[in-house]
């Protein structure tokens, strides 16, 4: 063979594990930090997966130009290293992923607490971590050499990340009958975003839509006059109320209810103290839905209320309350928007969730010292929001692993398989863990010693396969069950507040309510009155009427379910 043939047949060859060295180059910066969030198991692996396929978007100008490898790999490596070191700052505070409610949080911030918050979390040894991070990520590119390729095969292997990223994601829309830029735009953006830089670039973009979004809902419930002929029978009184807001918590699935099995110790242990209602339900089984409704006048026969008449939390500042809102939900999401707005409403707000995606570890025992601070502050008019993420999905990280109580099949029926086993115990887990929080602000609350009521009650429920036959786990509102409404509805009061507002609840606690018209049984309880207050909504009223318990879309009123007669044979736990 010629030297002529010979250079053409190596010519031909392909440096397959050169060219997998640059990938890994790329990989590194979104890899490195999603192994770390593996390892603890702080979030999903789709996020690790998705990461792990977007780095391959880089190999593309390599292709392109595999002479200028090393060039190309140090433009976009300096690029992703920079955009890589506040990802892997953020995991290092929060262990955690990035998002856009970061940036909300930042933004909020002034100076001061920014600096506040550098000298709290700021620790030595992330310095040495950072400069072994970048130190390898040199080693890696000093390893890379000009890839030979055919320009052949480098076409075929950018189809195949071109399919990858920008194409696949379309064939689910494509099925489902949507087709609209938007909507594919959004597919590319979901699949790209776990990854460097668009962790941050896309989270910014999200958080100046939301921002905007935020601020125009803020700017309208401005305009929405005051109520009329407002009284505070509490005057001057100092007191503080607070309003517990859960989340996805199926009250069958309760001991304090019933539930055979011990899920709310704490909440037992005080049984004595509370009024447990056990017969209220849920309107939508979705947090938005519901919020919209319990907060406001809104209901499922006037569901555009929300946007013309004052707020719960409008109400309480209008009786010359100092309001607050302490969240562990996600903050600066395109479905929380609705959410950040009613805690914009308030004086202060308290943001503790910035995870990126629901399914990440998230405790709402991080409530716990904010709530304790507020207590201490020396407001003598406070009104407390406290909204929990409680038992959303995925239920293991709604609860510390150390604080997995249930885990064999005890307690559980026979039909219960090995997979309904491990998610009706990592519920029963969050079940749990959410009695601790619930009753651990009680008990700060009774330490306080002051003038004081506390209500607790879920958003919507969570069917855990508890509706034969046992298949379902989840909500759907086109097919509704029970477990999906019932929810817990429970009220404490202090010793002081008894004396001040004696009150028998005797043969009242089993009406069928529903949380849509909240805001008239808090105006009765916290002893408030004004013009549009209507006692037949008010669970604890004499004048108290029942209603059907309507669930369902309110935008189409005729498919809207009366839950009552769904609830006679359903409503005890299943054994």
């Amino acid at each position: 063979m010629t030297h002529a043939a010979q250079a053409g047949k190596l010519s031909n060859k392909t440096d397959w594990h050169g060219l997998l060295l640059v990938y890994f180059f790329f990989w590194y910066f979104s890899g490195v930090h999603h192994l770390l969030l593996q390892v603890i198991d702080a979030i999903s692996f789709a996020s690790f997966r998705l990461a792990t396929v977007a780095s391959t978007l880089w190999l593309i100008p390599v292709l392109l130009a595999p002479k200028y490898t090393r060039q190309i790999a140090a433009l976009i490596g300096i690029v992703l290293w920079v955009f890589s070191l506040v990802s892997l700052g953020y995991f290092f505070i929060y262990q955690n992923e990035f998002s856009q409610s970061v940036l909300f949080i930042i933004f909020e911030s002034n100076p001061a607490e920014a600096s506040e918050y550098v000298a709290q979390y700021f620790v030595w040894w992330m310095i040495p971590a950072f400069v072994i991070y970048s130190l390898a990520a040199w080693l890696i590119w000093r390893k890379l050499r000009p890839v030979a390729i055919s320009p052949k095969r480098a076409w075929f292997v950018i189809a195949i990340v071109v399919t990858t990223l920008f194409a696949y994601p379309q064939f689910k829309n494509l099925r489902g009958g949507v087709i609209s830029s938007a909507v594919a735009a959004d597919a590319i953006i979901k699949r790209i975003e776990p990854a460097v830089p668009w962790q941050i670039l896309v989270g910014y973009s999200e958080y100046r839509q939301q921002l905007a979004a935020v601020e125009e809902l803020v700017a309208k419930n401005h305009e929405i006059p005051p109520l009329k002929n407002l009284i505070d029978r509490n005057g001057s009184t100092p007191t503080t109320l607070v309003l517990v807001i859960g989340e996805s918590t199926n009250r069958q699935h309760m001991s304090l209810y019933g539930y055979h099995r011990q899920t709310t110790p704490r909440l037992d242990a005080l049984s004595k103290e509370l009024t447990v209602f056990d017969n209220v339900v849920a309107s939508r089984p979705y947090t938005i839905e519901t919020l919209q409704q319990a907060l406001t006048f809104a209901d499922q026969e006037n569901p555009d209320l929300y946007l013309s008449t004052p707020s719960l939390m409008n109400i309480m500042k209008q009786a010359g309350y100092r309001t607050y809102w302490i969240t562990n939900q996600q903050t600066m999401t395109q479905r929380n928007t609705m959410l950040t707005n009613f805690s914009k409403q308030t004086d202060e707000q308290v943001y503790l969730n910035n995870t990126r995606v629901q399914n990440s570890r998230a405790y709402d025992g991080a409530v716990l010292d904010p709530f304790g601070k507020i207590l201490a502050d020396g407001v003598e008019k406070r009104f407390i929001i406290v909204h929990l993420l409680g038992t959303h999905m995925r239920y293991e990280f709604r609860y510390p692993p150390e604080d997995e109580y249930f885990k064999g099949r005890d307690g559980l029926p026979e039909w219960a398989d090995e997979e309904q086993t491990q998610f009706i115990n990592e519920y029963d887990n969050a079940v749990r863990y959410n009695d601790f929080v619930v009753g651990s602000l009680i008990e700060q609350l009774r330490s306080a010693q002051l003038k004081s009521l506390l209500l607790y009650f879920a958003d919507h429920g969570e069917d855990v396969y508890d509706t034969p036959p046992h298949k379902f786990i989840g909500r759907d509102e086109a097919k509704p069950t029970p477990a999906m409404y019932t929810v817990p509805f429970v009220l404490w009061q202090s010793e002081s507040w008894r004396t001040a507002h004696p009150r028998q609840f005797a043969g009242i606690t089993r009406r069928p309510y529903q949380t849509s018209h909240l805001i008239h049984t808090w105006a009765e309880l916290v002893g408030l009155s004004f013009d549009g207050l209507d006692p037949t909504k008010s669970v604890i009223s004499t004048k108290f009427r029942e209603r059907p318990l309507l669930v369902g879309d309110p935008s189409a009123p005729k498919g809207l379910i009366d839950l009552r007669p769904m609830l006679k044979p359903s409503e005890k736990p299943v054994k």
